[in-house]
C-alpha cells in the first residue's frame, strides 16, 4: 500500500515546480506583502513553495493511509436519504472531518476569510489526489468553487457571513443549474425568482435535479427573475441556505459514486440573496462557476485513471500467465504504455490550464479590486480569460475521455477477476463513467471550445512554444508537430472556407481533438526540453496521436456537403 499519494508521484512534484508558479505566488501574496498582516503567509516564494508542498504532502499521506482504504466501504453503503434527509456514509463523514481537521476546506480563498490563500494549481493537485482515493469523496470536498463565486461576484456583506464558514469546513455547498427540462440547455431554465416584498430578498420556486450534493448548507441557484423572458438574459444567480422552502424529494440511485449524493430539489417560497447583478446569472456567473467545475472534473478523472493505472501495474506485474508476467506479453505491455502515456499528457494538459485559470483569476481580482486598474492590467484579464475559456473545455474531454479508455483498459488487465464487485477495477470503471457526462457532456465541451479554436485563440501560445530551441530528438520531434500543425490549420481552414452550418458542427469534433493532440504535444516538447527524462514520453505521444492529426484532416477534406435529412433517414432504417 502506497503511503503517501504526493511523494509516489513525481510527475506531480515536475508540474508543481513549473517557473510559472513563482509568479501566480506573488500575485496572490501581494508581492509577498501578505506576511505583514498574516503571521502564517509566506515571506518569499521559497517558503510559499514549502508551505505547498508541506500541505500536499499531508493530504498526500491522508488520501493513501486514511481516505483510500474507506472508498469500498463508501460506495458500498453509499449516501442513506430518509424522511427528506440525506446522510453521507459513515466513512465519508470520517473522512471530512479529517479534511476539515487538517484545514484544507479553504484552499483558495483568502485569509482575510480564513483560507489558505493557494493557487487553484495547487488545489487541483489536491482534487486529483482525492480523486484518486475517492472519487466520490472528491464531489464533496471538490466544491469549494461555490465560494470561490461568492468571493469573485457576491458583495462584502455576503462574503463576510459565508466564506468563514466554508473555510472552518461549517459549510459546504452545491449548484443547483439543471432542471427536468434544461440539462445542457441552461438558458431554458423554468426556476423562477420573484423579490420578496420588503426584506431584499427573493423567493424561489421550481424544479431541480441531478444536483451533486444537493443536501450542502449553501446552494448557488440558477433562477429566472425576468418574467416574460425565455433565453439566458433573463437568468439571474442566487445563494440559499438549505432550510425552510427546500425540499429535497430524493437521492438517486446511481451506477458510481455512490458516496457522493445526487439530489432532486423542489423549491417552495425559498427565500434567497441575489449574487451580483441581475440578468447576468448565466452569462456571467454560472459561465464562471462552470469552467471551474470543468477544471475539477478533469482532476477528478485524472486521479481515477491514476488509481487505475496502478492497479493493473501491479497486477499485470505478479500474474503469471504462460510462463511470463502479463507485463512481458507484448499486447498487455502495449496497454500500459498506452495507459501511462495517456495519463501524463492528460497531467500536462491539465496543469496547464490550471495555471491560465490561475492568472486569469488573479488579474481578475486584483482589477476587481482596484477601480483604477491600468488599461493593460485589463487587456491582460480578458486575453487571460479567452485563452481559460477555452483550455478547460479541452482538459475536460480530453481527460474525461481518456479516463474512461484507462479504467476499461485496467479491468482488462485483471481480466474476469477485474469484473467482480470485490475488486477495486470495477468500482474504479463504474466512477469513472460520469465523468464524460456531468459538468457538460465531451460533445458539449466541444461546443464550448470550437469557436475558441476557430478563433485562433490558442495561436500565439503554440507559437511561443514552437519557438523555443530544440536540438537533437526534440528538434526532429518539433519539425514533427509543426507539419501536424499546419495539417490541423488546412483543415480549420477547409472548414471555414464550406460555410456550411451542418458540415461545420460535424466536423467540431475533430478539429477539437486535433487542437489538443497538438497543444498537448507542444507542452510535452517544452517540458521534455526542461527535463531530459520525459524525452521517450514525447516521442510516445508524438508518435501515437500525431498520425490520428492525418486522419482526421483526410476525413474532413474527403467530405462532400453532408445533407442533414439524408441522415436522418439512415437513423430511421
Amino acid at each position: 500500500m502506497h503511503s503517501n499519494y504526493f511523494s509516489d508521484n513525481p510527475d506531480l512534484l515536475f508540474h508543481l515546480q513549473n517557473p510559472v508558479l513563482e509568479e501566480l505566488s506573488t500575485l496572490r501574496e501581494d508581492d509577498f506583502r501578505q506576511a505583514e498582516r498574516f503571521p502564517q503567509a509566506p515571506t518569499d516564494f521559497a517558503a510559499a513553495l514549502a508551505l505547498y508542498v508541506d500541505k500536499l504532502s499531508l493530504l498526500g499521506r491522508l488520501c493513501a493511509e486514511e481516505i483510500a482504504p474507506r472508498a469500498s466501504a463508501v460506495d458500498r453503503e453509499g449516501a442513506h436519504f430518509e424522511q427528506g434527509k440525506v446522510s453521507y456514509a459513515k466513512d465519508s463523514k470520517e473522512n471530512l472531518r479529517l479534511l476539515t481537521e487538517a484545514g484544507l476546506m479553504g484552499v483558495t480563498l483568502p485569509r482575510e476569510y480564513g483560507g489558505l490563500n493557494f493557487p487553484c494549481t495547487v488545489y487541483t493537485m489536491m482534487t486529483e489526489m482525492v480523486s484518486r482515493a475517492d472519487a466520490s469523496l472528491q464531489n464533496l470536498f471538490g466544491l469549494q468553487d461555490i465560494a470561490k463565486t461568492i468571493l469573485l461576484f457576491g458583495d462584502e456583506q455576503m462574503r463576510q457571513k459565508y466564506l468563514p464558514r466554508f473555510a472552518s469546513g461549517e459549510a459546504d455547498g452545491a449548484m443547483a443549474l439543471t432542471e427536468p427540462e434544461a440539462g445542457s440547455d441552461l438558458q431554458s431554465v423554468q426556476t423562477s425568482a420573484a423579490p420578496a416584498p420588503d426584506s431584499g430578498l427573493w423567493l424561489l420556486n421550481g424544479h431541480k435535479h441531478f444536483i451533486t450534493n444537493g443536501c450542502a448548507r449553501i446552494i448557488l441557484v440558477l433562477a429566472r427573475s425576468e418574467p416574460g423572458s425565455v433565453d439566458g438574459r433573463g437568468l439571474s444567480l442566487f445563494l440559499l441556505e438549505n432550510g425552510p422552502g427546500v425540499e429535497i424529494k430524493s437521492i438517486e440511485d446511481k451506477l458510481g459514486l455512490h458516496g457522493s449524493p445526487t439530489c432532486e430539489l423542489l423549491f417552495h417560497d425559498a427565500p434567497a440573496q441575489l449574487i451580483g447583478q441581475r440578468r447576468r446569472g448565466l452569462t456571467r456567473y454560472v459561465m464562471s462557476l462552470m469552467n471551474g467545475a470543468r477544471l475539477a472534473i478533469a482532476a477528478q478523472a485524472q486521479g481515477i485513471a491514476e488509481a487505475a493505472y496502478r492497479l493493473a501495474l501491479e497486477y499485470c506485474g505478479k500474474r503469471e500467465q504462460f510462463g511470463k508476467t502479463l507485463r512481458q506479453l507484448a499486447p498487455v505491455s502495449e496497454m500500459l504504455l498506452r495507459m501511462k502515456v495517456n495519463i501524463m499528457a492528460g497531467r500536462s494538459l491539465l496543469y496547464e490550464t490550471s495555471r491560465y485559470v490561475d492568472l486569469r483569476d488573479s488579474y481578475e481580482y486584483m482589477n476587481s479590486q482596484n477601480p483604477e486598474a491600468s488599461a493593460e492590467n485589463r487587456q491582460k484579464e480578458k486575453q487571460l480569460a479567452r485563452i481559460a475559456a477555452l483550455l478547460t473545455p479541452l482538459s475536460k474531454a480530453f481527460n474525461a475521455e481518456m479516463c474512461n479508455q484507462v479504467c476499461y483498459d485496467s479491468m482488462q488487465c485483471h481480466g474476469g477477476k477485474g469484473y467482480m464487485r470485490e475488486q477495486k477495477p470495477e468500482q474504479l470503471y463504474r466512477d469513472a463513467r460520469i465523468t464524460n457526462i456531468y459538468e457538460g457532456t465531451t460533445q458539449m465541451q466541444v461546443v464550448a471550445a470550437i469557436g475558441g479554436i476557430m478563433q485562433r485563440t490558442l495561436e500565439p501560445m503554440l507559437d511561443e512554444m514552437a519557438a523555443l530551441t530544440y536540438s537533437g530528438r526534440l528538434a526532429d520531434m518539433a519539425s514533427e508537430i509543426a507539419k501536424a500543425r499546419k495539417v490541423f490549420n488546412q483543415a480549420r481552414s477547409h472548414v471555414e472556407a464550406k460555410a456550411d452550418g451542418y458540415f461545420f458542427d460535424l466536423m467540431a469534433r475533430r478539429l477539437v481533438a486535433m487542437q489538443t493532440s497538438i497543444l498537448i504535444a507542444y507542452i510535452m516538447l517544452r517540458d521534455a526540453r526542461n527535463q531530459p527524462d520525459r524525452q521517450a514520453l514525447c516521442q510516445c505521444f508524438v508518435d501515437t496521436q500525431l498520425p490520428e492529426i492525418n486522419k482526421h484532416s483526410q476525413i474532413i477534406h474527403a467530405a462532400e456537403k453532408i445533407d442533414a435529412a439524408e441522415k436522418e433517414k439512415v437513423l430511421e432504417l
